[in-house]
C-alpha cells in the first residue's frame, strides 16, 4: 500500500482582519490550486478573525470541497471557537481540537 503525501496544513498567525484577509485568501488560493486531498488551517496561534477573515475561510472552504477536497479547522482558541459558534459556523467547517486530530480524522 503506497503512503499517502502528507496533507497540507496552513498555520497563519496573529489577527485575522481586513487587513491580513487577503494575504490568508491567497495563501489558502495557492494550497487549493494544488488540488489537495485534505487542508488543515491551524487556528492556534490566531487569536481572533473578523468577518473578512471569516469570509476568507467559508470561500476556501467552497473552493476546495468543489475540488473534491476536505477543508478542516483545528485548534480554535477560545476566542475564535466563539466567533465561529455565535455566527453557527462551528456546524458549517469540520472543527477539530488539534492539527493532529484533524490529520488522523478518517
Amino acid at each position: 500500500m503506497p503512503i499517502p503525501e502528507p496533507p497540507n496544513v496552513f498555520s497563519p498567525e496573529g489577527v485575522i482582519d481586513l487587513h491580513v484577509s487577503p494575504e490568508v485568501r491567497d495563501a489558502l488560493r495557492a494550497m487549493i490550486d494544488k488540488k489537495p486531498a485534505r487542508l488543515v488551517v491551524d487556528l492556534s496561534r490566531v487569536p481572533y478573525v473578523d468577518s473578512s477573515g471569516l469570509a476568507v475561510l467559508i470561500a476556501a472552504m467552497q473552493s476546495l470541497e468543489h475540488e473534491g477536497g476536505l477543508f478542516m479547522l483545528a485548534g480554535a482558541l477560545e476566542e475564535v471557537r466563539a466567533i465561529l459558534e455565535n455566527a453557527r459556523l462551528d456546524r458549517y467547517f469540520l472543527m477539530f481540537p488539534t492539527v493532529d486530530a484533524a490529520l488522523a480524522a478518517p
